[in-house]
């Protein structure tokens, strides 16, 4: 079996990811438009109808932009948790209320659609309720976790099993320290439920770095607080630290915050 992923968008203007196998396959998240996501999709030789879910990691503008459409318009189910689909039908940027296409799913409860198994799990954020997903294609784990404040007990097993991983690296911490964000915003990205730095996200992949895992990528790099090549850097040195090349132990990308990224394709 072969799988596929695509970043279509990954940063604080809009997130959406493809995952699926050879004819088929979901999105985690729909930050940007639909027109959008139809057009990256279909550069990349997938088309829109082969979109069988959209699963949702939480409620903020960024990741929901687009879930009206492409569930009310485009009968596409979207899944996920009951207080996030409440959120989602508050937000003042989903204009398009969800009713038709709504599914619930619960965290740490696996669903299967076809070959595609996919598992929600507790992250800390402040959105209204949080997750990332563990998806499983022909006993392969690719882990999406987009937004969180701190690696907890919950969310660690999970980036651990993954042979291929989807992971926040959101800010430089002197970028941060010395930008011109308010203080308060500092604190909301520093704090427990805000984002990971690139330094947590690197510590945490050189400490608990296992052979399985194949192939990362930084997601969700902030504009003002982070560049491609700082995230990559702070990752890569840290794994090397731990006897860990990147490019050759594992492979390693930073995700473009406003570009598709190219379409990857793994022998299973």
């Amino acid at each position: 079996m072969k799988a596929k992923f695509m970043s279509l968008a990954s940063g604080s203007s809009g997130n959406c990811y493809y995952i699926g196998v050879e004819n088929y396959g979901i999105l985690i998240d729909a930050g940007i438009a639909v027109r959008t996501i139809k057009k990256r999709l279909k550069e990349a030789g997938i088309p829109m109808e082969s979109v069988r879910a959209v699963f949702v990691t939480h409620d903020h503008a960024d990741h929901i932009k687009g879930v009206g459409g492409l569930g009310e318009k485009l009968h596409i189910p979207i899944y996920t948790t009951a207080a996030i689909h409440q959120g989602i039908n508050r937000s003042y940027c989903v204009t398009e209320k969800l009713h038709t296409c709504v599914h619930h799913i619960d965290k740490q409860q696996p669903l299967q659609i076809a070959d595609i198994g996919i598992e929600a799990f507790e992250v800390p954020h402040d959105g209204t309720d949080n997750v990332g997903y563990c998806i499983n294609i022909a006993g392969n784990n690719f882990v999406f976790l987009t937004d969180l404040g701190e690696i907890t007990s919950i969310a660690a097993p999970y980036i651990r099993r993954a042979n291929y991983l989807v992971m926040e690296a959101n800010y430089d911490e002197k970028m941060l320290r010395t930008g011109v964000y308010p203080e308060h915003l500092k604190r909301r990205i520093q704090s427990s439920t805000g984002h990971l730095s690139n330094l947590t996200t690197a510590n945490f992949l050189a400490e608990h770095f296992d052979t399985q895992l194949r192939h990362v990528w930084l997601c969700h790099l902030s504009k003002d607080n982070n560049t491609p090549e700082l995230a990559y850097n702070t990752v890569a040195q840290k794994l090397h630290e731990k006897g860990v090349v990147a490019g050759t132990d594992v492979q390693l990308q930073a995700l473009s915050r406003n570009t598709a990224s190219q379409l990857y394709e793994f022998e299973l």
